[in-house]
Order: structure tokens, then C-alpha cells, then sequence
């Protein structure tokens, strides 16, 4: 499903369908775990690695130094300048009573981002952004030592990168992923899901032609007999943690999860006024990825003046307020009122997206005219 523009609009919307999964989770809203069949935490974060290795180009082994350039540019260099961004505004917000956000060092603003991706919290479900950077370039190199020694084979990385994966799985299970082994262990633990990405373009999608009723009988039904036999689904990815059923159930789940909003985005993509406005936020997964955090705290602190200012909100928590980057409010006391949030969330990193782009074309054109 590509437009005449080469755009994969499939794709676009599976990666908008991810982000606001990400999103929804982050406000502990069931609003789209299918009834707890596909919890959000045993494969979102997958989508985006899945859709990352969908769209890798073998011509980046040719010029690998230029790749990395590229990623540095497209991936790191943004989030450098957002990371300096949040980090001044934690040091701003800790003189008004927040206690939450580390301090400005080298450490918080060029290796933390790296090691966790926590430091200021105003940002935190960016960790992503450099964990993603790492696998794409362990990604390449891996393929250009593989094609110097004639091994390139789709489903042998694919199985070699599953049992990396499973052994950390494993690894950690039994407490030994701790400390400065988070970082390898969460890119072995997410490698899998970029090599799905692969395995789906290069050797599956040819074959994905099922009709839409058996495809979902299939999926569900698998779905169901996995959760019927295991415990808890959800898993931590960024924490590589909370594996309650071994090490194989996890990367089923991702695979069941990712089929299922897979065929659910196609047949959207069919629907014109909802595909159109979800392929706009499928673009636009990097600012809601970055700010839809920080979103959250200022909604919450919409309802903090109101508790002050009116009659309304008396039930607003300030002390959480404060010192929780999770806390959100329920007006009402209703789980309806984390659509503000959700909607939030998703709408205003979209209209700082286009700042920043309406801020770059001004610097372009000025540099222009001053040449």
C-alpha cells in the first residue's frame, strides 16, 4: 500500500498505531489492550523496531561511515538538543518545588541518554532513540562482516539474533542483568524485533495475503491459547525485566502483537479521513515519542491551577504533583478524563513539530538571502 509518492502508508500507520500505544500506556489506559488480550508492554516498543528493520537499505553497507553519519544527524542530533533543552528546564523547575529530573552534567546530557534514558524524566520515553541509534549500527556492521564471509542469510540472522535475545531473556530472569549490563542486555533483548522487520519485507510479505477473517481467527486464537497458559504477558524492554514466563513467550508475544495492529493498520489504511490523519502522526512518531512526558505535566498542571485558583480540582493530588512524573489527574474521578491527557499528548508535540520545522525553513531562508 505505497501512494504515488513511494510512501508506505501501511507502515505510517502502524507506526502512528505504535506511538499512541505507547502513549495510551504511559497513562495506564486500557483503552486499546483489546479486553488484555495484547497488553501494550509485551510488544509496542517492538513496532518501532519492526518498522526500522522493514525500511533498512542494504546499500548502507557499502558506506557505512556515511550511514552512521546520517543516523548521527537524523536520530542523535535532535535528540541531543531536546535533552539539553529538558535538562535546563528540570534545573528551572527544581527552584519551584519539583523534585523530579537529575541535575545538568556531562554525564546527564551525553552518557546517561545512553546508559538509561531517565535522567531528566521530562523526556524519558526518548530512551528509545538512542538504543534504536546503537542497533542500527550494530545492525550494519553485523551485515557487512556477514556478507565478507558469505554467511548473509535473512532467517540465519534472524535465528542468531533470537537466541541472543532469549539468553538474555534468561539472563535476566535470573537477576543478571543489572547495572552497566542494562545497556547490552537491552539491545540483545531488541535486536529480534529490527531482524523481524527484515524476515517480514524480504521473505514474508510476498505471502501476507491472507483474508482478513482467517488472518485474525489465526492471530487471536494464538493470542488466547498464550495467555490461557502463560502469566503475565507485558515485560519491560527499556528495563529488561518483568519476564514472567520464560524466555520464548516474550518474542511470541511480539510477534502476535505486531501481526495483529499489522493487518489492523492495512485495513485502515483503507478508510480516507482516518488513514490520512493517522499517516500525519505515523511521521511524526519522534516528537510525540519525545514530549508527550512533558505534555502530561503540563496538563496536570492546567488542573493544578485550577485546584487553586477555582472551587474545581479540590481533589487535585499537589504533592504527587510534584514528585511524580507518572501521576496524572482524573477529574471527575473518571478514567474518560485521560483522553485530555491522550489527546494532549498526542496533538501538542505535533504542533511543536511544526515549530521546529517552521523554524527551520526561516533559518534556511535567511541564510539565503544573507549569501
Amino acid at each position: 500500500m505505497k501512494t504515488n509518492t513511494g510512501e508506505n502508508r501501511q507502515f505510517r500507520i502502524l507506526s502512528a498505531l505504535g506511538i499512541i500505544l505507547v502513549v495510551v500506556g504511559h497513562l495506564g489506559y486500557n483503552l486499546l489492550d483489546i479486553g488484555g488480550l495484547f497488553p501494550y508492554y509485551s510488544f509496542h516498543v517492538f513496532i518501532f523496531l519492526f518498522v526500522s528493520g522493514y525500511f533498512y537499505k542494504e546499500q548502507a553497507q557499502e558506506d557505512i561511515v556515511g550511514y552512521i553519519l546520517k543516523k548521527c544527524v537524523t536520530l542523535m542530533v535532535p535528540y541531543f538538543l531536546w535533552n539539553l533543552f529538558y535538562g535546563i528546564l528540570a534545573q528551572v523547575l527544581h527552584k519551584v518545588g519539583f523534585s523530579f529530573g537529575e541535575n545538568l552534567s556531562f554525564k546527564t546530557l551525553f552518557l546517561s541518554p545512553f546508559l538509561d534514558g531517565h535522567q531528566f524524566l521530562y523526556n524519558f520515553s526518548a530512551w528509545f532513540v538512542p538504543a534504536l541509534f546503537l542497533i542500527e549500527i550494530i545492525n550494519v556492521v553485523m551485515r557487512k562482516a556477514l556478507e565478507i564471509l558469505h554467511l548473509k542469510n535473512e532467517w540465519l540472522i534472524l535465528a542468531v539474533c533470537l537466541l541472543l535475545g532469549m539468553v538474555t531473556v534468561q539472563l535476566a530472569i535470573g537477576g543478571h542483568v543489572w547495572g552497566l549490563y542494562k545497556l547490552p542486555g537491552r539491545l540483545l533483548l531488541m535486536l529480534p524485533g529490527f531482524q523481524m522487520g527484515r524476515i517480514y519485507r524480504e521473505k514474508l510479505e510476498i505471502h501476507d495475503t491472507l483474508p482478513d477473517g482467517i488472518y485474525f481467527l489465526i492471530v487471536i486464537g494464538a493470542q488466547v491459547f498464550i495467555s490461557i497458559f502463560c502469566a503475565g504477558l507485558a515485560f519491560g524492554a527499556v528495563w529488561v525485566g518483568s519476564f514472567a514466563n520464560g524466555p520464548v513467550v516474550p518474542y511470541l508475544t511480539v510477534m502476535t502483537g505486531i501481526a495483529f495492529w499489522l493487518r489492523i493498520a492495512k485495513i485502515i489504511g483503507s478508510v480516507p479521513n482516518i488513514s490520512e490523519k493517522l499517516v500525519y502522526i505515523g511521521r511524526n512518531t519522534y516528537s510525540i515519542m519525545m514530549h508527550h512526558a512533558a505534555v502530561f505535566v503540563l496538563v496536570n498542571g492546567a488542573f493544578y491551577l485550577c485546584s487553586l485558583l477555582t472551587p474545581l480540582c479540590k481533589e487535585f493530588d499537589r504533592e504527587m504533583f510534584f514528585y511524580d512524573i507518572g501521576y496524572v489527574y482524573l477529574a471527575g474521578g473518571t478514567e474518560g478524563s485521560k483522553w485530555i491527557f491522550l489527546l494532549a499528548g498526542i496533538g501538542v508535540p505535533l504542533l511543536i513539530e511544526k515549530g521546529v520545522i517552521k523554524l527551520k525553513m526561516n533559518i534556511k531562508y535567511g541564510s539565503g538571502e544573507r549569501k
